[in-house]
């Protein structure tokens, strides 16, 4: 038989994306899965992220309104404190804290008061980037590794191809098409995880980075008021 033909007779590899997972070898799937898992999480990542960048705008918006709005200090702080605080609250309420823990105290210590509200301030800037910018580092690992994972389920799937390829002793386009293209696929799916989370970390890290100079402009503004008033309290103390 002519080996044209016999190429012709040969069943012919289902070439659809689930076709390509089936027949692909068991270490590539698992390269596939790993790849489609991680894929998975990170847009689960990206939105919870989204919607809690879109959430703590709106806090900050709502609670900068508030504390411009001439509001006594203290009945702010009694609206605050006995709830869950975020962002700019946060803030208020820590620096807060620390200030009437020094007045109400028998010593009266406020000589380094100013002092200790700049350390908590700084404490708590600390923590709120640290939540805004939880599970990120994941998103960078998938936009940087995907690419090489997929990248040798491909390298694993063609050698797989080319070893079968060798022990059929058929060259045939309709034998090594369907290898080729299990291969390929890996890569595919690595850069498919990759290139949305890529886009997403560089996006949600400008957004930490915004909210962090929020956070620490406030900070600035919230500390040079209360040094004022530790200023005012000593002269007349003195």
């Amino acid at each position: 038989m002519n080996p044209a033909d016999a190429a012709q007779a040969m069943p012919v590899a289902e070439i659809t994306m689930f076709g390509l997972f089936w027949q692909a070898h068991f270490v590539v799937k698992v390269v596939m899965l790993g790849l489609l898992g991680s894929s998975i999480w990170c847009w689960s990542i990206i939105i919870d992220k989204t919607l809690l960048f879109r959430r703590t705008k709106a806090e900050m918006d709502a609670f900068e309104e508030e504390f411009w709005s001439g509001r006594p200090l203290e009945e702010l702080f009694r609206a605050y404190n006995d709830k869950p605080a975020t962002g700019l609250a946060a803030l208020f309420v820590a620096a807060m804290r620390e200030w009437r823990r020094s007045y109400e105290g028998s010593g009266r210590s406020i000589r380094s008061l100013g002092q200790r509200i700049d350390k908590v301030l700084d404490v708590t800037i600390q923590r709120e980037v640290e939540r805004l910018e939880s599970r990120l580092l994941f998103l960078a690992s998938i936009g940087s590794a995907g690419p090489y994972i997929g990248l040798f389920g491909t390298v694993f799937g063609i050698m797989t191809a080319f070893t079968s390829i060798a022990a059929s002793k058929n060259t045939s386009l309709a034998v090594v098409a369907p290898g080729i293209a299990e291969a390929l696929f890996a890569t595919a799916i690595g850069l498919f995880a990759a290139i949305p989370a890529v886009l997403a970390y560089n996006k949600l890290q400008a957004s930490v980075a915004k909210s962090q100079g929020r956070l620490e402009g406030f900070a600035d503004e919230f500390s040079a008021i209360l040094s004022r008033q530790i200023d005012e309290r000593m002269a007349l103390a003195a």
